[in-house]
């Protein structure tokens, strides 16, 4: 007694229902990796982006054209009491796509000139416990005209 031969191309109800539910699986999946992946945090760069070593190639006495080679143009720049560049940047990020972006970080870069346009001074001013302070000689201005320069700038870059 023979048996009548199935075929073997035709595919199995089984198998094609299997078959769709791993590809229904696989575009779900991929659809909540791209939601996942929009909602990801953003970071945002305002302002002077200091490249990397650029306030070690700064020598006391080095020359203004010398500070504008390494550093570039200035933000902005006082002439009060001698000549001051100010570079000037902010770092903020946001968690989530639509949330409000947060400031994370803040630096005035300051170049002081003496009456010859030679470097003076250096300092690196950021925001440390919502105090303007100065990275470079780890000291906080108690008062006078420094203060008084970036307090204004300070409040021009935050926005709450």
């Amino acid at each position: 007694m023979t048996e009548p031969s199935r075929s073997r191309s035709a595919p199995r109800p089984r198998r094609l229902a299997a078959s769709w539910r791993g590809i229904r699986t696989a575009a779900a999946i991929a659809l909540v990796c791209t939601v996942l992946g929009a909602c990801s945090g953003e970071q945002f760069q305002k302002g002077y982006i200091l490249p990397p070593g650029a306030l070690e190639q700064l020598p006391i006495g080095a020359s203004q054209d010398q500070v504008l080679i390494v550093m570039g143009t200035p933000s902005t720049v006082a002439t009060l009491n001698g000549e001051v560049f100010y570079y000037i940047s902010q770092r903020s990020e946001r968690p989530v796509a639509f949330m409000n972006q947060k400031v994370v970080d803040q630096r005035v870069i300051a170049v002081y000139f003496d009456k010859n346009r030679r470097v003076q001074r250096l300092a690196n001013y950021g925001l440390q416990d919502g105090r303007i302070f100065d990275f470079i000689s780890r000291t906080t201005p108690t008062s006078g005209q420094e203060l008084s320069y970036l307090t204004p700038l300070f409040k021009l870059l935050s926005f709450n």
